[in-house]
């Protein structure tokens, strides 16, 4: 697993969602290596079709968690990387000490239903990135290129295809109550791919789960609004450590 790492200190792990990038997460690899060590993976979904994909990553991510003999982690995930998260922390709960959910995919996310993505329509796959946030000028060229340059290549893009079908098939509804991790969730108020209804039916099912809202923002919190996200995460940190 390809990673990236910045900073040293207690560990962050911050972990993508399917059209996502290294780069979603600029804002906190700036802001938390300074005090923390951010470790953020390159999730491959080029994954062996005699394996089910989350638990493949989640394996990966043990290794790599392993391979860097870190502990005390906080594990932060969009979309679907909340959803890798979830498996991760439900497997191995000895190693993450707070897991931070937003956008997660696990219970419901509206993405693709399956079905190729009219990958040769710049229009089309503009406004489907448009419709990940609530201000549409997030979506900027550069995020554009990147989601045009996975869903033009065939291999990735019928990679992604299979990794959200498996997502939606494969909830975590009966799974949730056994997660005693503590657990925040940052939700967009404005989120249409995992609605605000998801982030209730969260806060819900898990025993150990505060959630947190955003105004005027969509399906990445972190990108949309960077500040008020790394401020929440930041005092949901240290909240209760001394």
């Amino acid at each position: 697993m390809k990673f990236i790492e910045k900073g040293t200190g207690r560990p962050i792990i911050l972990l993508h969602g399917l059209f996502g990038n290294l780069s979603n997460w600029n804002h906190q690899i700036t802001f938390f290596s300074k005090t923390y060590k951010v470790i953020v993976p390159e999730l491959n979904f080029d994954i062996p079709r005699n394996e089910k994909a989350l638990n493949y990553l989640a394996k990966e991510l043990y290794d790599l968690v392993v391979e860097l003999q870190l502990d005390d982690i906080i594990l932060v995930g969009n979309s679907l990387g909340g959803h890798l998260a979830l498996v991760f922390t439900h497997m191995h709960p000895e190693h993450v000490s707070k897991l931070v959910l937003t956008g997660s995919s696990g219970l419901f996310e509206n993405t693709l239903n399956g079905t190729y993505p009219r990958r040769n329509s710049r229009k089309y796959i503009k406004e489907r990135v448009e419709y990940t946030f609530y201000d549409p000028k997030i979506a900027t060229d550069n995020l554009l290129a990147e989601v045009l340059n996975v869903v033009r290549d065939n291999t990735k893009c019928f990679n992604i295809i299979r990794m959200a079908k498996e997502a939606q098939r494969n909830t975590l509804k009966d799974t949730l109550h056994l997660i005693n991790t503590p657990t925040m969730l940052i939700w967009g108020k404005n989120d249409k791919i995992t609605p605000p209804d998801v982030a209730l039916e969260f806060e819900d099912l898990m025993p150990n789960c505060e959630l947190y809202w955003l105004d005027n923002c969509g399906h990445a919190p972190m990108m949309e609004h960077p500040y008020g996200f790394n401020e929440l995460l930041q005092n949901y940190i240290l909240k209760n450590e001394n």
